[in-house]
């Protein structure tokens, strides 16, 4: 955990366990995410020559392989949707019971995916509660 940082606690224990993805993390999932929705969605308007070797390897790809870049982009959200799914499962087998927080971490998973997973994926609540 970062220095500072604690996780949410009620009187039942775990219940209410979430640990937020750090900022860097998010702003890299969602700048990466954007730009390629951009790519794939409207890539007339990206400015491929202010990118420099990104934009013209994104260039390469528009223009020689959008079949594959629309098909990746599809399984990006298809694989975000199963982290989802499986972070709830998580939650679940690790004692995260309580409503608000199981839609916390599903909605965080969903946005940012495996950034957000394995500080669920890491969490173990025997570990937690013998440090109490």
């Amino acid at each position: 955990m970062a220095p500072g940082e604690t996780p949410r606690r009620s009187s039942s224990g775990s219940s209410t366990y979430f640990r937020r993805t750090r900022p860097a993390w998010m702003l890299l999932v969602a700048a990466g995410l954007g730009y390629y929705g951009w790519a794939v969605f409207s890539p007339a308007t990206v400015p491929y020559d202010s990118l420099g070797p990104l934009g013209t390897f994104t260039r390469y790809l528009v223009e020689n392989h959008k079949a594959s870049l629309n098909v990746g982009y599809a399984v990006a959200w298809i694989v975000h949707v199963a982290e989802t799914i499986y972070a709830l499962k998580l939650c679940r087998d690790k004692g995260i019971t309580d409503a608000s927080t199981q839609f916390q971490w599903a909605v965080q998973t969903f946005l940012f995916g495996i950034t957000s997973l394995t500080h669920l994926l890491n969490y173990d609540p025997l570990k937690e509660t013998k440090r109490q």
